[in-house]
């Protein structure tokens, strides 16, 4: 959801497809902050946090823009 709150306009994603691309963007998120070395530090891990709401942000603008694009065609 903050992947979604983070992107400008409206986003034509269903609710189940957002949930899953969160999944995979913590997930992702978590193993690029792990090979950074900054996904263990003394409090809120921030870095780790904003990687995952970046690429939950991409992934929902990728496929927002692949299910528009099946609309058109």
């Amino acid at each position: 959801m903050l992947g979604r709150l983070v992107l400008p306009g409206r986003q034509h994603v269903p609710v189940w497809l957002m949930i899953l691309v969160g999944i995979v963007a913590a997930l992702a998120g978590t193993a690029i902050a792990r090979a950074l070395h900054v996904s263990v530090t003394g409090g809120i891990d921030w870095i780790e946090w904003l990687i995952q709401i970046a690429l939950a942000a991409i992934g929902v603008a990728a496929v927002d823009r692949a299910k528009a694009r099946g609309h058109r065609h």
